[in-house]
């Protein structure tokens, strides 16, 4: 399995015996740190496939509650898995006025992905269930501060110092930590110098194939 907290809940909840389980952390590459967007707001992003499971819904409730601040929102991810999702994810968008501020681009290269992590300032996913969380680790990579959710396998992935975790489905909670982020430089630098740090622990590819 995954992660930790996967392997904890094949035994809690499938009854499978511990010593039957191996843990092999999804390896990651070394990255550059994250420049950011030194022009213009604070460039939020967000990585994943447009499912409910990625809580996208609540993102963009948390995000039309900080309307006042400055930022921008990529979401970027497959929008063809769960149509459904996607067109509650637009609807979503212009109910709240926000089409000018998230751009939503549906899948995208790996080049152009690299460049999207580059120039962020922060990755924020509120996922309901991660069993790792390989978006979070590529972020931590970059050196970006996290915001994320305390489902599943996350709190794994983002250890404490590195990023701000809240309750899944709870957009008060996450509109209040984006809040403390982009008003905040001292915030920002502080997590994203754990992230660094951080980054440095993350198993590489060898590293997972030889456990695996």
């Amino acid at each position: 399995v995954t992660s930790p907290s996967t392997a904890q809940r094949l035994t809690a909840d499938y009854g499978v015996a511990a010593e039957h389980i191996t843990v092999a952390l999804p390896g990651n590459e070394a990255r550059a740190v994250a420049r950011g967007d030194r022009d213009g707001p604070l460039a939020l992003l967000a990585v994943g496939s447009v499912v409910r499971r990625k809580g996208f819904d609540v993102l963009v409730e948390a995000l039309a509650a900080v309307k006042d601040l400055p930022w921008r929102m990529t979401i970027a991810g497959d929008r063809t898995r769960s149509p459904a999702t996607a067109a509650a994810l637009d609807a979503d968008i212009r109910r709240h006025g926000l089409g000018d501020r998230i751009d939503v681009t549906g899948a995208v290269s790996d080049q152009r992905l690299n460049e999207l992590y580059a120039y962020a300032d922060a990755f924020v996913l509120p996922s309901r269930f991660e069993g790792y969380g390989i978006a979070f680790a590529e972020a931590i990579a970059y050196g970006l501060p996290v915001i994320g959710t305390t489902a599943g396998a996350i709190p794994d992935t983002v250890p404490d110092g590195a990023g701000i975790l809240v309750a899944p489905d709870d957009a008060a909670a996450l509109a209040g930590a984006l809040r403390t982020l982009i008003t905040q430089a001292e915030t920002r630098d502080r997590l994203a110098a754990g992230a660094r740090a951080a980054a440095a622990h993350l198993p590489t590819w060898r590293q997972s194939a030889e456990i695996f």
